[in-house]
């Protein structure tokens, strides 16, 4: 059954970077009316590391490939993990259309989610904060987890988790307001007292668009060009400070030149933010995520690790045949 994509965005930003060799920090929340730092200049990438076999591997048959596996929760360090799901499934009436997923997400790293067009991707992303339940039709089972605490419990608002989980559709979708009432939309609702002109120009910058709007800000956010228009909508999402930033095919929509801006602002974003972004674009995601998870279809993660080792020396052979244009 088709996935039903939400349309409409949640309102929802910066902490110093962390070193390349030193655990990653606890998300701390800045203070209402304590200004932030500016932004930090982006990094260049870092050699990842070779892939280095866990005791949590797969056995391997069938000349080094191992024909169906369930990846292991156990990929990811407890102390490094914001987000964890445990036998979690999706059902759109009788359709069950995510299977019983366990995985972890690691903190400030760039995750992406790859897999042919509906094998649950979007299904999985969209139960990370909750946005299934706008689905009249979806049930979810299982457990999903964020900072240890599972976000369909009873007492859970999903408004407040939104707050704390950001998403970026995949059509840019900016509010008929001005580029400055799209970005303080959000605070405003939240009741936000501290100094907005400086929390939307930390915001606008942080989506590396200050320098392109700054003499417009009255300005309606629609009159922007459509990759200007993403760079808002991520600006929106990150100005409430989030922990985690969710993307759906963020740059499916836009020309190569806009697509390459919102890369890099990727790898800016997770020097401060967990960003979970899913992607047709098998060669984006090499580009720009630390991590990988491989849906295909039937809505089974059949691998999940490292991007280099996913895409260099998978474990799975329909994952190296998907990778390779074989099917998808």
């Amino acid at each position: 059954m088709p996935e039903k994509q939400p349309t409409a965005d949640e309102p929802h930003t910066a902490n110093e970077p962390h070193a390349a060799n030193e655990p990653r920090r606890a998300h701390e929340p800045h203070a209402a009316n304590e200004p932030r730092p500016a932004h930090e200049p982006r990094r260049a990438h870092e050699p990842r590391r070779a892939h280095e076999p866990t005791a949590t591997e797969p056995i391997r048959t069938d000349g080094g490939r191992v024909t169906e596996a369930t990846p292991s929760i156990q990929e990811i360090p407890e102390a490094d993990t914001v987000i964890e799901s445990k036998d979690l499934t999706v059902h759109y009436g009788d359709v069950q259309a995510l299977q019983p997923v366990n995985v972890r997400l690691p903190e400030r790293e760039v995750t992406a989610i790859i897999g042919p067009s509906g094998c649950g991707k979007s299904t999985f992303l969209r139960c990370l904060n909750r946005m299934n339940d706008m689905v009249d039709a979806a049930r979810v089972g299982g457990e999903l987890r964020f900072r240890g605490k599972n976000v369909y419990d009873g007492d859970v608002d999903p408004v407040a988790l939104r707050r704390r989980v950001g998403m970026v559709f995949q059509k840019p979708n900016p509010f008929p307001k001005s580029i400055y009432d799209n970005v303080a939309y959000g605070l405003k609702i939240q009741g936000f007292d501290g100094d907005m002109d400086a929390r939307v120009e930390e915001a606008l910058r942080g989506a590396a668009l200050w320098n392109e709007v700054s003499d417009q800000l009255d300005s309606s956010g629609l009159a922007l060009s459509g990759g200007q228009q993403q760079r808002l909508c991520i600006a929106r999402a990150i100005a409430p400070d989030p922990e985690v930033i969710l993307m759906d095919e963020p740059a499916s929509a836009l020309d190569p030149v806009a697509t390459a801006k919102v890369e890099d602002l990727i790898d800016e974003l997770a020097e401060q933010y967990t960003v979970v972004i899913v992607t047709h674009n098998m060669q984006q995601a090499a580009r720009i995520s630390d991590k990988t998870a491989v849906f295909l279809t039937g809505g089974k993660l059949v691998e999940f690790g490292d991007t280099d080792r996913i895409f260099e020396n998978p474990e799975n052979q329909r994952v190296e045949d998907y990778i390779t244009g074989k099917f998808g």
